[in-house]
C-alpha cells in the first residue's frame, strides 16, 4: 500500500468515526415561540443612556410649525404673487424651472404639457391639479424648501411664494393678498377628489 493510499484510508476512517459519534437530539424540536424566547434580550434597558438632554421649550417651538388644512398653525404675515415671483426666480427655478413649469424637482404649475403629458405617461401632479388644500402648500414650502436649504425661508417669503404658486396655477387673482385669514378660504381644484377616511371597525388613525 502506498503512502497516498494509506493517507486516504486514514482520512476515511476519521470521517466515519466522527459521523458515528453524532446522534440526533432526543428532546422536542424548538417551536417558533420557544426559539423567540431563547433569542430575547434578557438584559433590562437602563433608565438613562448618559447622553443628550431634554429639549427646551424654545427648541420645541421651532419644530412645532405644522399647518393644518383648516389653517390652524399659520403664522402672522402676508404675501402677494408679485413679490413671490421674484423670490421664486431666485430660490426655486434651479429645481422647478422658470415659472415652476418643470425641472429636476418636477413641475409645480399646471400647464398644457403637465395636463396632457407625454403619450403613454401619466400626467404630472402639480399644485394646481392635485393638492387638496392651499394651507398645506404653505406648510410644505416652509418646512422643506428650498431643497438645498430647507427651513431657511422667512414666514413672509413663504406667504409670497404661496401666493405666487396659487396665482400661477390660476387659483387666485394676481392682486390677492394671502394671510393666515385668507389662505384657508382658498378652494383648490382637486379638493373634491379627496375623500375623508370615515371607516370604522378596524385600526383608526386620526
Amino acid at each position: 500500500m502506498t503512502n497516498r493510499t494509506c493517507w486516504r484510508a486514514g482520512f476515511l476512517l476519521c470521517v466515519v468515526g466522527l459521523m458515528a459519534g453524532f446522534r440526533p437530539t432526543t428532546g422536542p424540536p424548538l417551536t417558533t415561540s420557544s426559539a423567540q424566547t431563547h433569542s430575547l434580550d434578557t438584559i433590562p434597558a437602563p433608565a438613562r443612556f448618559g447622553f443628550g438632554r431634554p429639549a427646551t421649550t424654545a427648541e420645541l417651538t421651532r419644530l412645532d410649525i405644522d399647518v393644518r388644512p383648516d389653517g390652524k398653525g399659520l403664522p402672522a404675515g402676508a404675501g402677494t404673487a408679485e413679490r413671490g415671483k421674484a423670490i421664486f426666480a431666485t430660490k426655486c427655478t434651479t429645481c422647478h424651472g422658470v415659472g415652476g413649469t418643470g425641472g429636476l424637482g418636477g413641475a409645480l404649475v399646471t400647464t398644457t404639457m403637465t395636463t396632457t403629458g407625454v403619450a403613454g405617461k401619466r400626467p404630472e401632479k402639480t399644485i394646481g391639479n392635485y393638492w387638496p388644500y392651499a394651507t398645506t402648500v404653505f406648510d410644505y414650502v416652509r418646512r422643506a424648501m428650498p431643497f438645498n436649504e430647507p427651513g431657511s425661508l422667512t414666514d413672509e417669503e413663504v406667504y409670497h411664494l404661496t401666493a405666487y404658486l396659487l396665482h400661477a396655477n390660476g387659483i387666485i387673482d394676481e392682486k390677492a393678498v394671502i394671510t393666515a385669514q385668507t389662505l384657508p378660504t382658498v378652494v383648490m381644484p382637486a379638493q373634491t377628489l379627496f375623500i375623508p377616511d370615515d371607516r370604522r371597525g378596524g385600526s383608526e388613525i386620526r
